[in-house]
Formats: C-alpha cells, sequence, structure tokens
C-alpha cells in the first residue's frame, strides 16, 4: 500500500521512471506477501484463524482489500491497463466482503473482550482505508464503462464512501478518547497511528473522484455542493492531524530508540496518500494555491519511503547473517 500510492504520486508529479520502478517493486511484493499468506494459511490455519479473533490484529486483513485496490489504480494510473484493473477492483471487492463480514462479527461475538485501552488501536482504521480504497478505484475506471453501469456504480460509489466516512467517525473517536482519557506511553505511539490521517486522505482522494465523476450524473450533481464540502471537510481533518502524529512521533523517539519496525510502512503509507489526495482534491476543486503542499509531500513521503525500505533490506541482511553465524 506504501509503495503503491507513492508511485502514483510520483507519477502525478510527472516523474514517470520513478513511478514504474515503484511500480515493480509492488507487483513483485503484492505476489511474495500473497505467496506468504498461502503457505501460511497452509501451514498454521489455527494461528491465522485466532487473529481474527483478536483485536490487534484482525482490523489488518482489510489490507487484503486496500492494497489490491492499490495495485489496480496504479495499474490505472501508471500502467494504462484497465482491463487487468478492472479484475482487481473485483478482487478487491470480493476480499473486502469477506474481511468485513468476517472480523467485525467475529470480534462482536467474541465472549473475553480487551479494554478500550488496551484494544484500540491506529490499525482499526484500516477497516476505512479499505472501504475507501474501492471507490478510489471504482472512480478511476467508471469513465470508460456504459453509462447504465456508470449509473449503477457511481451510487454504489457514493454510498461505499459515504459508509467508509462514517466508519471513521466511530472509530476515530474511540482513538482520540484512548489519547485523552487513557495513559499512552512511548511505546504506545505505534505507526498505525498515522494511518487516523491517512485514513481521511483516501476519503478525500475518493470525494475528488466523485466531484471529477458528477457531470453527466443526476444524483451526484443534486450531491455536488454536499460532496464538495464533506471533502474539504475530510481534507482538513488529515491536515489537522500531522502535526500532532508528528509531535508524538518525536516524543516516542524522544524516549525510545529509532530502529526499522515493518509497520513503519503504516506512517509511509499516508504521507504518500495525502500527497495524492490533495494533488486530486486541489485539481476537482480549482484550489491551486494549496499546490505548494503536494510539492512538500511527496518529496516527504518519497524520502520516508527509501528509508524504511533500506532499513527492511538492512534487517533481512542482519537477520540472515545472525541466523548463519549461529547455525556454524
Amino acid at each position: 500500500m506504501a509503495t503503491g500510492i507513492v508511485s502514483i504520486a510520483a507519477q502525478l508529479m510527472g516523474l514517470s521512471p520513478v513511478a514504474w520502478a515503484l511500480f515493480f517493486v509492488n507487483v513483485v511484493a503484492y505476489a511474495l506477501i500473497w505467496v506468504a499468506t498461502i503457505v501460511r494459511a497452509l501451514r498454521h490455519p489455527g494461528a491465522l484463524a485466532a487473529d481474527v479473533g483478536t483485536h490487534g490484529r484482525a482490523p489488518g486483513f482489510m489490507t487484503w482489500a486496500a492494497s489490491t485496490a492499490v495495485l489496480g489504480s496504479q495499474m490505472v494510473v501508471i500502467a494504462k491497463s484497465p482491463g487487468i484493473a478492472t479484475a482487481l477492483l473485483i478482487v478487491a471487492g470480493v476480499l473486502w466482503l469477506v474481511a468485513t463480514y468476517t472480523v467485525i462479527p467475529a470480534l462482536t461475538v467474541k465472549p473475553n473482550k480487551p479494554a478500550l485501552g488496551e484494544g484500540i488501536t491506529g490499525g482499526w482504521l484500516l477497516l476505512v482505508v479499505g472501504t475507501q480504497a474501492i471507490p478510489v478505484l471504482t472512480g478511476l475506471l467508471v469513465a470508460g464503462w456504459s453509462p447504465a453501469i456508470q449509473e449503477r456504480m457511481l451510487f454504489a460509489v457514493l454510498a461505499m464512501w459515504l459508509a467508509g466516512v462514517m466508519l471513521y467517525i466511530w472509530i476515530s473517536a474511540l482513538i482520540f478518547f484512548r489519547f485523552m482519557f487513557f495513559e499512552f506511553r512511548p511505546e504506545d505511539m505505534g505507526y498505525p497511528y498515522w494511518i487516523n490521517m491517512g485514513a481521511m486522505a483516501i476519503s478525500v482522494l475518493a470525494g475528488a473522484g466523485l466531484i471529477g465523476n458528477a457531470q453527466g450524473n443526476p444524483l451526484l450533481t443534486s450531491l455536488l455542493p454536499f460532496v464538495q464540502g464533506l471533502t474539504v471537510l475530510l481534507w482538513a481533518v488529515a491536515a489537522w492531524w500531522i502535526p500532532v502524529l508528528v509531535i508524538l512521533t518525536v516524543w516516542k523517539h524522544i524516549h525510545r530508540p529509532l530502529r526499522y519496525d515493518p509497520m513503519m510502512y503504516g506512517a509511509v503509507f499516508p504521507l504518500g496518500m495525502f500527497t495524492v489526495a490533495t494533488i486530486k482534491m486541489t485539481g476537482a476543486l480549482k484550489i491551486d494555491f494549496l499546490g505548494f503542499i503536494p510539492n512538500t509531500f511527496f518529496w516527504i513521503a518519497l524520502a520516508a519511503w527509501a528509508a524504511v525500505f533500506v532499513g527492511m533490506l538492512a534487517s533481512v541482511v542482519l537477520k540472515t547473517a545472525a541466523d548463519s553465524g549461529s547455525s556454524e
């Protein structure tokens, strides 16, 4: 997800070679992660099933849908392959249905539940990200479909977008409550809390897609002022979160050393998503004076991605060397 959105941002910034390089990295990573997931499901089905009923892990299943939709968006924006993107949209939709209506009922009926301070994290907002990733991809594809299909799919996109916004309101209220009224230690400030901003940013991107597809659609045309206003509201909330998250991340590393953590990609994705969302929103609403924001955030997102990617490679090399040394 992080690699995909930074790749799309690079394409929109006119850096096609960077976009294509990250695109190829993402295709390989997507395939490898699915292979690893399938192997884990075959070798450790009990552990995978247990994750579905664990508050801290279960929302992560929504990355199945989100990552598939982000790759589909790359297929449209970079590779110009709407056929493959449409296939990925179908897969993402099925994965979203499976993840949503497995995880939420499983956690609802679970007899022993953690306290709010232990059970809620920024990772819960992956429910929003996975939900909004599908309207984003659909918005990129819908112009190439027949008018009858367009009408139905744009209604579905509108409904799914609004459902995602409502999900954010529910979940973010719990996260804010956890921030304000429970003990919060440096080790509690996980990188997935950056999804507080990223979930809003992808909602902005979906809203911009609705605005761009409103022409010729009576329903969206009638709701256009509402969609425009809500999209700006979502962007404002995303922007509000950024200084808070920067301060908390700095505070974390004042007390805890900075080391590579796979969860760091949870911070890279929101940075890339805020870049793309701002580009699309300013274009849809003709807010040209905000153009300096994506021009700045893109380089921050790319630098963050590069740092985390290098950290990942270094971690793999060091672990391999350590395992080799211990075997000898």
